[in-house]
Protein backbone atom coordinates (compact mmCIF):
# COMPACT_ATOMS: atom_id res chain seq x y z
CA UNK A 1 0.00 0.00 0.00
CA UNK A 2 1.55 3.43 -0.91
CA UNK A 3 0.96 6.64 1.21
CA UNK A 4 0.14 9.28 -1.29
CA UNK A 5 1.19 12.49 0.17
CA UNK A 6 -1.01 15.39 0.47
CA UNK A 7 -0.84 17.57 -2.39
CA UNK A 8 0.98 20.93 -1.80
CA UNK A 9 -1.69 23.97 -2.72
CA UNK A 10 0.79 24.98 -5.45
CA UNK A 11 0.14 21.59 -6.96
CA UNK A 12 -3.49 21.30 -7.16
CA UNK A 13 -5.19 23.09 -10.21
CA UNK A 14 -7.95 25.52 -10.00
CA UNK A 15 -10.58 23.29 -11.42
CA UNK A 16 -9.44 20.57 -8.82
CA UNK A 17 -10.07 23.23 -6.18
CA UNK A 18 -13.32 24.64 -7.76
CA UNK A 19 -14.42 21.11 -8.17
CA UNK A 20 -13.66 20.41 -4.57
CA UNK A 21 -15.33 23.47 -3.38
CA UNK A 22 -18.42 22.59 -5.73
CA UNK A 23 -18.52 18.74 -4.14
CA UNK A 24 -18.46 20.42 -0.17
CA UNK A 25 -20.99 22.47 -1.29
CA UNK A 26 -23.46 20.44 -2.54
CA UNK A 27 -22.70 17.91 0.33
CA UNK A 28 -23.70 21.22 2.91
CA UNK A 29 -26.76 21.93 1.05
CA UNK A 30 -28.04 18.42 0.79
CA UNK A 31 -27.54 17.92 4.62
CA UNK A 32 -29.14 21.24 5.23
CA UNK A 33 -32.08 20.08 3.53
CA UNK A 34 -31.93 16.52 5.29
CA UNK A 35 -31.91 18.69 8.57
CA UNK A 36 -34.70 21.02 7.58
CA UNK A 37 -36.95 17.67 6.42
CA UNK A 38 -36.01 16.22 10.24
CA UNK A 39 -37.05 19.38 11.69
CA UNK A 40 -40.14 20.14 9.72
CA UNK A 41 -41.41 16.40 10.61
CA UNK A 42 -40.94 16.71 14.10
CA UNK A 43 -42.70 20.05 14.10
CA UNK A 44 -45.32 18.55 11.77
CA UNK A 45 -45.89 15.93 14.26
CA UNK A 46 -46.04 17.91 17.63
CA UNK A 47 -48.66 20.90 15.09
CA UNK A 48 -50.62 17.88 14.49
CA UNK A 49 -50.97 16.11 18.22
CA UNK A 50 -51.53 20.15 19.51
CA UNK A 51 -54.28 20.91 17.02
CA UNK A 52 -56.24 17.59 17.83
CA UNK A 53 -56.04 18.55 21.46
CA UNK A 54 -57.07 21.97 20.75
CA UNK A 55 -60.01 20.76 18.66
CA UNK A 56 -61.58 17.68 21.39
CA UNK A 57 -60.99 20.84 23.82
CA UNK A 58 -63.29 23.15 22.10
CA UNK A 59 -65.79 20.17 21.30
CA UNK A 60 -65.79 19.67 24.91
CA UNK A 61 -66.26 23.37 25.65
CA UNK A 62 -69.17 23.57 23.35
CA UNK A 63 -70.94 20.76 25.02
CA UNK A 64 -70.49 22.60 28.54
CA UNK A 65 -71.98 25.76 26.49
CA UNK A 66 -75.00 23.98 25.62
CA UNK A 67 -75.33 22.25 29.21
CA UNK A 68 -74.86 25.35 30.86
CA UNK A 69 -77.61 26.89 28.79
CA UNK A 70 -79.87 24.43 30.08
CA UNK A 71 -79.01 25.68 33.14
CA UNK A 72 -79.48 29.32 32.93
CA UNK A 73 -83.12 28.56 31.08
CA UNK A 74 -84.20 25.98 33.26
CA UNK A 75 -82.56 28.16 36.34
CA UNK A 76 -85.09 30.86 35.23
CA UNK A 77 -87.75 28.17 35.02
CA UNK A 78 -87.17 27.46 38.70
CA UNK A 79 -87.58 31.52 39.55
CA UNK A 80 -90.84 31.42 37.86
CA UNK A 81 -90.48 32.46 34.20
CA UNK A 82 -92.36 30.47 31.67
CA UNK A 83 -89.95 27.72 30.21
CA UNK A 84 -90.35 28.99 26.43
CA UNK A 85 -89.29 32.22 27.77
CA UNK A 86 -86.45 31.20 29.97
CA UNK A 87 -84.93 29.52 26.45
CA UNK A 88 -85.71 32.37 24.62
CA UNK A 89 -84.16 34.59 26.80
CA UNK A 90 -81.24 32.58 26.84
CA UNK A 91 -81.39 31.86 22.55
CA UNK A 92 -81.67 36.54 22.11
CA UNK A 93 -78.43 36.49 24.52
CA UNK A 94 -76.19 33.96 22.33
CA UNK A 95 -77.41 35.51 19.35
CA UNK A 96 -76.79 39.11 20.68
CA UNK A 97 -72.97 37.73 21.71
CA UNK A 98 -72.82 36.22 17.97
CA UNK A 99 -73.70 39.36 16.24
CA UNK A 100 -71.54 40.95 18.20
CA UNK A 101 -68.35 39.43 17.15
CA UNK A 102 -69.30 39.70 13.84
CA UNK A 103 -69.43 43.14 13.90
CA UNK A 104 -65.75 43.00 15.89
CA UNK A 105 -64.23 40.46 12.82
CA UNK A 106 -66.01 42.64 10.17
CA UNK A 107 -63.92 45.67 11.56
CA UNK A 108 -60.87 43.86 12.37
CA UNK A 109 -61.03 42.60 8.48
CA UNK A 110 -61.65 46.25 7.30
CA UNK A 111 -57.84 47.06 9.11
CA UNK A 112 -55.91 45.06 6.90
CA UNK A 113 -53.59 46.81 4.82
CA UNK A 114 -53.30 43.73 2.04
CA UNK A 115 -49.61 43.76 1.79
CA UNK A 116 -49.03 47.32 0.46
CA UNK A 117 -45.50 47.21 1.65
CA UNK A 118 -44.89 43.78 -0.10
CA UNK A 119 -46.41 44.85 -3.64
CA UNK A 120 -44.99 48.09 -3.71
CA UNK A 121 -41.41 45.92 -3.19
CA UNK A 122 -42.53 43.70 -5.47
CA UNK A 123 -42.91 46.32 -7.83
CA UNK A 124 -40.43 48.40 -7.31
CA UNK A 125 -37.76 45.09 -8.09
CA UNK A 126 -39.86 44.33 -11.52
CA UNK A 127 -39.65 48.17 -12.68
CA UNK A 128 -35.77 47.85 -11.65
CA UNK A 129 -36.08 51.30 -9.98
CA UNK A 130 -34.37 51.64 -6.78
CA UNK A 131 -37.78 52.29 -3.64
CA UNK A 132 -37.51 56.14 -2.59
CA UNK A 133 -36.07 57.13 0.35
CA UNK A 134 -33.81 53.98 0.31
CA UNK A 135 -29.89 53.67 -0.93
CA UNK A 136 -28.40 50.89 -2.86
CA UNK A 137 -26.14 48.61 -0.99
CA UNK A 138 -22.79 49.16 -0.73
CA UNK A 139 -20.80 46.52 -3.22
CA UNK A 140 -19.52 43.59 -1.35
CA UNK A 141 -15.75 44.16 -0.17
CA UNK A 142 -13.51 41.65 -1.90
CA UNK A 143 -11.09 39.12 -0.44
CA UNK A 144 -8.08 41.88 0.80
CA UNK A 145 -10.57 44.37 2.43
CA UNK A 146 -12.62 41.89 4.51
CA UNK A 147 -11.64 42.37 8.00
CA UNK A 148 -9.79 45.64 7.06
CA UNK A 149 -11.77 47.73 9.26
CA UNK A 150 -11.19 45.87 12.84
CA UNK A 151 -8.49 46.56 15.31
CA UNK A 152 -5.61 43.99 15.15
CA UNK A 153 -5.94 41.64 18.20
CA UNK A 154 -2.57 42.36 20.54
CA UNK A 155 -1.56 39.57 22.57
CA UNK A 156 -1.32 40.69 26.52
CA UNK A 157 -5.13 42.82 25.73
Amino acid sequence: MTDNPPAEPQEESLGELVAAASDHISTLVRAEIELAKAEFRFDAKRLGTAAGLFGAAAFMGHLCLILASFAIAYGMVALGVWTWLAFAIVTVFYLIVAGLLVFIGIRRLKGLTGMKRTLRSLKTIKSGEPEPGLTAAPASPTAGQIGSHREPVRPGQ
